[in-house]
């Protein structure tokens, strides 16, 4: 990869590469500072999926969907470069603002923009250069079903007649693969593929698409278990997805409803065989601890519709119903094993290192003088490490990103052996100038690292900030 950067870029012009934290997929993903600019650089070795990437992304830029441009591909296919739409996702946004109505309306855009994706693919795209399946039919929604009950089901041991319910598995996708009309399915349309830039939704991850029924890409969005949406947000952009859909073609409102409570049931059965895949076998924190809120999905959604004429079907998810209970008292026992707490603090040199209150020495101190120091520029001498103007100054200009790299890797080796040893205290402490920009914005992105990798939420403290009220 560096290689290839090198070669488009010029090896003189790149600042700085910064990795991504890897999802569900094998792809890896990279952040590219050049020139003041940023670019997103992605390696994978699917070329098969790559070329499908290829087509829709060259697809729906030219119809005017919000995806990235993709500006290079190299010569054997296995990497390539976009644009860099942002670093906010919708998923974000939701989970740092909460239930507001600005974030009421970015749902209710992307929804907009999603209708328009979705009828214009399926109107000219070319399925054939579909990568996994060329339509979300009959066998593909079996394919998730069976998904659900190898990484799921049978991982946690769930008693049910075997044959009873693969019956009800081959009505159900039956029923759903004769669910017209057909056109283009994002297939993993949720909040963490929708960047948010200038206010506006922008889409990514979409080589997974296929024909499919219109309203599957609804149902990931709104029932992500991670954005736990309330069911009145459920049912008002469920709603306004219906009426923009509307202005565009005729809608049986019927059998459209009746199809998406089925759908959304197969789409929150194939997120749990995903999250036992991930979680449980891979033992990817993110989705191990996505359990719970899926569990809890799910029991909603039987909450909320019928499901008659499945037995067995029914037998099991009563029987997973279970399952929260038991995940939460896991979690709880955790919990409380888990007696290490951490400091994460920044502070300005000016006023010394500060004195580790728990008494085991101080922890770790990391002197972010050596990154560009935005005070030095009177347009950023008022803000702080959390205003944006400051944090695009730092991703941009300066090399924090490869300062956090090395913090990352040191201080991971801590962590690890702290959880495994038992032990309670932890202080990690960041210093810079005046306490008020580097700093501040480390110590945010490694609080931040704490709880994407291991769930801890740290404590976080920022001397100077806190004192002065946050008043520059």
């Amino acid at each position: 990869m560096q290689q290839y950067l090198a070669q488009y870029f010029g090896k003189e012009h790149i600042q700085a590469v910064e990795s991504l934290p890897q999802a569900g997929s094998n792809r890896i993903y990279y952040r590219v500072f050049s020139d003041g600019n940023t670019f997103i650089a992605c390696e994978s070795s699917n070329t098969n999926e790559n070329e499908t990437f290829f087509y829709f992304t060259e697809f729906f830029k030219q119809h005017g969907t919000p995806v990235p441009q993709l500006l290079h591909i190299s010569a054997d296919r296995t990497k390539y470069i976009q644009e860099d739409v942002g670093t906010q996702s919708l998923l974000d946004i939701v989970l740092s603002e909460g239930y507001t109505e600005a974030v009421k309306q970015l749902y209710k855009k992307s929804l907009s923009a999603l209708v328009n994706m979705q009828l214009t693919g399926g109107l000219a795209l070319d399925f054939d250069r579909c990568y996994a399946s060329s339509s979300f039919d009959k066998n593909a929604v079996l394919a998730d079903l069976n998904y659900f009950k190898y990484f799921f089901l049978d991982l946690h041991k769930i008693d049910y007649n075997k044959s009873k319910l693969m019956a009800d598995f081959e009505k159900l996708s039956t029923s759903i693969g004769q669910v017209g009309p057909l056109y283009f399915m994002y297939r993993d349309f949720q909040g963490r593929n929708i960047i948010i830039k200038d206010n506006e939704p922008y889409f990514i991850d979409y080589q997974g698409g296929m024909k499919g029924p219109l309203q599957y890409d609804i149902a990931s969005l709104l029932w992500q278990a991670k954005a736990q949406l309330p069911v009145e947000w459920k049912t008002e952009l469920y709603a306004h997805y219906k009426t923009e859909l509307r202005s565009k073609m005729q809608v049986d409102e019927q059998t459209f409803d009746d199809a998406y409570s089925s759908i959304v049931l197969v789409r929150l059965l194939q997120v749990l065989g995903s999250y036992g895949l991930r979680g449980i076998i891979e033992r990817r924190a993110h989705f191990l601890s996505s359990i719970p809120l899926g569990l809890a999905n799910l029991n909603e959604w039987r909450s909320t519709f019928l499901l008659e004429g499945y037995e067995e079907l029914t037998f099991v998810l009563a029987a997973m119903n279970e399952q929260i209970t038991q995940y939460q008292i896991s979690a709880d026992k955790k919990h409380a094993e888990n007696k290490l707490t951490i400091l994460v603090q920044s502070f300005s040199y000016k006023q010394g290192i500060p004195i580790d209150p728990s008494g085991n020495g101080g922890g770790y101190v990391f002197d972010c003088r050596g990154i560009l120091n935005p005070g030095r520029f009177d347009e950023y001498k008022k803000s702080t490490g959390r205003d944006q103007s400051v944090i695009d100054f730092l991703e941009s200009k300066t090399r924090v990103h490869d300062f956090l790299q090395h913090v990352k890797g040191v201080i991971d080796i801590s962590v690890d052996d702290y959880l495994h040893r038992g032990f309670e205290n932890l202080m990690i402490s960041f210093g810079c100038t005046g306490g008020q920009h580097r700093s501040v914005y480390c110590t945010d992105a490694i609080a931040k690292h704490l709880k994407e990798k291991y769930g801890i939420e740290a404590t976080v403290r920022h001397i100077v900030q806190d004192a002065k009220d946050w008043v520059n």
